[in-house]
């Protein structure tokens, strides 16, 4: 099992994959699958693959989910080795996407492949939901899945994405939900001047400092059990045309919204437009919701999976929601227990990221046992 996790691990590695590019990762896992007996749906949107993969009718849906996209490798004079030419130093795996999650697909694959195996006539059914627009804007991908999939009535049982979640140890963190992001960008209208005359202007930065203490100051909700408090951060800020001697015209910030199950995002639009309001300011906000909150309370999945890591690693996994948004937030429309487990995140989009040779096992032996609970 060892070997050959590794170097499937490898074999996709060793595609350059920059998102949304999918460079033939999708077609090596296709191969596999459907060796096993799998019905292969590939489902491209733009320039995005996607794989919808299933094994059997029956319920529970058991559905590993993940993507082949990376990010950019950055400057590949500072890799100790060519990014997309894996490479194994000093009992670690190099490569772009070899944590991000490369490594978590091949487990995925070689987990199903002695499950089944040793089961071939297992109750429920395996299916696997691949992105190549994870990484990117993420509108042609999982997405795009799900909603076929909901259209004709297809849902989920258990859903396991292979997102690295180790933070100190291999095995130590499962994500059971995740904030949601939403993003606003704020124009504030003002009278453009001379520097010298500004009561023939209206600096709509002036106007605005007021207000920007306040959303800063502002406690949005107190958050819950599972997740902090709402933060607001502005991203990006700029007024002016460069000139010494102008009062600008407009303003322009971004900023954004991490917020929980405590908050939508309906009312914390609203809080804006209150604040807003309230200094009288000439504005516009274009709004973007990336992605809501989801929520996975402790259940069969996350029980199972813990008890699994545990088996493998002697570690007694933490629930957590900490982090970015994932793919997560879309499956949860049809899938009531989304969870996400894999292998340490510590160089994930860093130069020279890696993963530990010695978790490949563990992390395959995990997804199979998982499968082993639900499924047998």
């Amino acid at each position: 099992m060892s070997e050959r996790t590794l170097e499937l691990a490898k074999q996709l590695i060793g595609l350059n994959s920059t998102t949304p590019v999918d460079a033939g990762c999708q077609e090596i896992l296709i191969q596999r699958l459907a060796a096993l007996g799998f019905e292969i749906e590939r489902m491209r949107h733009g320039d995005v693959d996607n794989l919808w993969a299933r094994r059997g009718q029956a319920a529970p849906l058991i559905c590993f989910a993940g993507h082949t996209d990376v990010v950019p490798t950055g400057p590949v004079d500072q890799w100790r080795s060519e990014p997309f030419t894996p490479e194994v130093r000093d009992g670690l795996l190099y490569g772009r996407g070899a944590a991000d999650m490369k490594a978590s697909l091949a487990s995925f694959v070689v987990a199903t492949e002695d499950f089944i195996a040793a089961h071939p006539n297992h109750a429920g059914s395996i299916a696997f939901l691949i992105t190549s627009d994870e990484e990117g804007p993420a509108v042609d991908g999982t997405v795009r899945v799900v909603e076929t999939l909901s259209a004709r009535g297809e849902t989920m049982d258990y859903c396991i994405v292979g997102e690295p979640t180790s933070a100190q140890q291999f095995g130590d963190t499962i994500k059971n939900g995740r904030r949601g992001s939403l993003s606003g960008r704020l124009r504030v209208y003002g009278i453009q001047g001379h520097i010298a005359y500004p009561h023939l202007a209206k600096n709509p930065v002036h106007l605005t400092a007021p207000a920007i203490a306040e959303l800063a100051a502002t406690d949005w909700d107190e958050g819950n059990a599972y997740f902090p408090a709402t933060t607001w951060q502005i991203s990006n800020i700029h007024a002016g045309t460069g000139a010494t001697n102008v009062i600008p015209g407009e303003l322009v910030i971004q900023f954004n919204f991490r917020y929980g199950t405590a908050s939508t995002a309906e009312n914390l639009k609203d809080k804006v437009a209150t604040i807003l309001d309230s200094y009288s300011l000439d504005y516009h906000i274009d709004w973007t919701l990336s992605g809501r909150p989801f929520l996975t309370q402790p259940g069969h999945l996350s029980s199972a999976l813990q008890a699994a890591i545990k088996a493998e690693t002697g570690l007694n996994a933490a629930l957590s929601t900490t982090g970015g948004t994932s793919d997560g937030r879309f499956i949860a429309a049809i899938c009531p227990q989304v969870v996400e487990f894999g292998p340490l995140n510590a160089t994930i989009h860093k130069l020279n990221e890696c993963v530990a040779v010695a978790d490949l096992p563990k992390l395959t032996a995990i997804y199979r046992r998982t499968l082993e609970t639900l499924l047998l």
